[in-house]
């Protein structure tokens, strides 16, 4: 996480945007071995997110028990010197990102299908008007082979740390040139994170939402 505390954002707003993006790195070490892995994850209540792995991933046996670290990143993107009005800058990358640390353990059967449900749920909703997509549309026999060739895991989370750093350092004017370079170039999604209210000069980033683009 970037070092400077303006651009620090508090665990709700890290929650926040694990529900929103919902696709995480994974980063685990177990003894002498190490692995990323980069899955889709569920924030199952407030300090815990849950996740499945393909069975015949090498990192499913490092996973139960070892500490591990979730990243999950928002808006991103470079930004040009030449949008602010201020000279003499440099080039610099905003972005939104979060972590949660702590230790894995292991799914049980009827964890792991919930965690499948919960993540359908999740997603197909967002694709509305199309009817939802639930497990119950699968043969049983599916399912059972479905099961047998994943294992899912639970992360514990003892630390939240976010970043969101927006431009808030940055005077108005050139915020105001960063919001619309980036809307010229189709980055909404970046553009209302930077316009974001919270993180304007003056005020401090860990009290605010992070702004999420929108989705339907």
């Amino acid at each position: 996480m970037h070092p400077d505390p303006s651009f620090r954002v508090d665990a709700d707003a890290c929650r926040a945007l694990v529900r929103d993006v919902a696709f995480a790195h994974l980063f685990v070490r177990n003894g002498d071995a190490a692995a990323v892995i980069h899955a889709p994850v569920v924030l199952e209540d407030e300090d815990a997110l849950t996740f499945h792995v393909s069975r015949r991933n090498h990192a499913a046996a490092l996973l139960p028990g070892a500490q591990a670290i979730v990243s999950v990143v928002g808006p991103h993107g470079y930004v040009s010197p030449d949008w602010y009005a201020t000279t003499g800058q440099v080039p610099t990358w905003n972005y939104v990102a979060a972590e949660a640390e702590g230790v894995v353990e292991p799914l049980s059967r009827d964890e792991l299908l919930a965690q499948i449900d919960a993540l359908g749920d999740q997603h197909e909703v967002r694709l509305a008007p199309k009817p939802c997509w639930t497990r119950e549309k699968m043969p049983a026999d599916r399912v059972d082979a479905m099961v047998a060739a994943i294992a899912g895991f639970r992360l514990r989370v003892a630390t939240w740390r976010g970043t969101a750093k927006l431009s808030q350092n940055k005077p108005a004017r050139d915020i105001a040139g960063v919001v619309a370079a980036l809307r010229a170039l189709g980055r909404d999604d970046l553009a209302d994170a930077v316009a974001a209210p919270g993180h304007r000069p003056g005020q401090t980033a860990s009290t605010a939402p992070v702004a999420m683009p929108h989705k339907p």
